[in-house]
């Protein structure tokens, strides 16, 4: 077991063939506490980076760590208690959620997989936190706007209370009001459990604004060397 907490990536190389690797020797540190940006443009790997670091994709090589422990599995493959240490929230809700499943259903949703008790008093304690409505909780993705649905994943993502939350381009669907909103509950929760955040977006002004630190990468896959100042650095 390493000794490091926090989410650790060291010489990442991923992607989907192998002769053209979408991210390359990316070095990642996410501690508990503190909110990284990662900013770049379209085709940079973003998204391929944040599922890798979900355990979702497994990389070519490098390796990945979680609160000290090293990553052998990805997928269902990983260990339990490693995939529920990481929360994640996409871009679009619509394509997140079961379009048969109720909001209530969505969120309750990893707790029963995790045979939590008391599901129906957790849903309800989520929904509150991310303001939800209970009329809200028995509609359909379908029947909710995108704000709603999103507010319902950000409940499903924190629902186990991960160590970790990965954002990836969160607020694109979003209007002012609701990004902001969904971003004061993350950061709530942040201080009050000590999370790490990475949150990944095309909006520098927000990523500015949140996070501690802002990465970029580069079209070719690599994190460019020149960022990654603090807040406080910033001209």
């Amino acid at each position: 077991m390493l000794s490091a907490t926090g989410l650790y990536a060291h010489g990442v190389v991923a992607g989907y063939d192998h002769r053209r690797p979408v991210i390359d020797a990316v070095d990642l540190a996410v501690a508990g506490g503190e909110t990284v940006g990662l900013a770049g443009p379209s085709g940079s790997g973003k998204s391929t980076l944040a599922r890798v670091l979900a355990l979702l994709h497994r990389p070519y090589s490098g390796t990945l760590s979680i609160d000290g422990h090293l990553v052998t599995g990805y997928r269902h493959h990983a260990a339990r208690a490693l995939r529920t240490r990481i929360g994640v929230l996409f871009q679009q809700p619509r394509l997140s959620v079961d379009p048969r499943m109720t909001l209530r259903r969505a969120i309750a949703e990893p707790l029963r997989a995790a045979r939590a008790p008391d599901v129906a008093a957790r849903v309800r304690e989520l929904a509150e936190l991310v303001a939800l409505t209970p009329d809200l909780l028995d509609r359909r993705p379908h029947e909710v706007s995108d704000g709603q649905l999103q507010r319902a994943c950000l409940a499903r993502a924190l629902a186990l209370s991960p160590g970790h939350l990965i954002c990836d381009e969160m607020t694109t669907m979003l209007d002012a009001s609701t990004t902001a909103a969904l971003v004061a509950v993350i950061v709530d929760y942040q201080q009050r459990v000590g999370a790490g955040v990475l949150a990944i977006s095309h909006d520098t002004v927000l990523l500015d604004r949140w996070a501690d630190r802002v990465l970029h990468l580069a079209p070719t896959g690599r994190l460019d060397p020149a960022t990654g100042r603090d807040r406080g650095e910033r001209p």
